[in-house]
Order: C-alpha cells, then structure tokens, then sequence
C-alpha cells in the first residue's frame, strides 16, 4: 500500500504508472476519485456536525450543573461509591501438602504446579490428591 500511495502522490510517477490508460479510461479513474473525495467531505462535515451537537449538549449539561451547584468531583465521586464486580473464585479441586508442610491448592485449571508434577513422575495419583475424594 505504501507503494502505491508514493506513486499516486507523486505527479512523474503518476504520469508513468497511467500512461498506457485510454482517455476514457483516466476519466473514469478521475470519477472514481471525485466520488470518494466527494463521500469523505460529507463524511467529514457529518463528523463535524456530530462534533457540534456533542458540544452543544456538554455546554448545556454544564450550565445545568452550575446552576444546581454540582461540580465535575461530585459526578466523579458517584463511581467510588458503586462497589466493584468481583469475579468468583473456581473451587479448589486437589490439595498437595509437601514435605515442609506447606500445603498447595489447585483449581485443576491451567498449567500443573511443579509440585504436582514431581508427585506424578515419583508415581503418585492426581487422585490421591483430591479435595472431593
């Protein structure tokens, strides 16, 4: 894409890249691009116009406020207030207690603990080590 946009932006490299094309043919071309130049300028100024009544409307939100008293910390002070979503917790489904003493949970999901996996190669079961068991 780089290349071609050195090419269409450029006047002598332009002219070489369309030199074998009918008159017909950079008319319709001239089309196109007339077309899509024409499409992003009402895409821009509907943007614009967007752009305005978002204004508008902040401006007036912010008049509203100031005659009530409120300031831009009080709406902030709102969201403290909303405790936040917690996920829940996956239930623990084997529990390992090594040689020190220390014991190891594992939801079972996601890669295996290494203490696990030297309890499996010393031969030992994942069974053994289930809470439900």
């Amino acid at each position: 894409m780089n290349e071609f946009l050195d090419i269409l932006t450029h006047g002598r490299r332009l002219q070489g890249a369309v030199k074998e094309l009918s008159i017909q043919e950079l008319e319709t071309v001239q089309e196109k691009l007339a077309n899509i130049i024409d499409k992003r300028k009402e895409k821009a100024l509907e943007e614009e116009k967007i752009g305005q009544e978002k204004r508008a409307k902040l401006e007036e939100i912010k008049k509203q406020m100031e005659e009530a008293g409120l300031n831009f910390e009080d709406l902030q002070s709102l969201n403290e207030d909303i405790p936040k979503k917690v996920g829940k917790k996956r239930p623990v489904k084997y529990k390992l207690t090594d040689s020190e003493g220390v014991t190891h949970p594992w939801t079972g999901i996601g890669r295996m603990p290494r203490v696990y996996k030297e309890a499996l190669e010393s031969g030992k079961s994942l069974e053994d080590y289930s809470v439900n068991a």
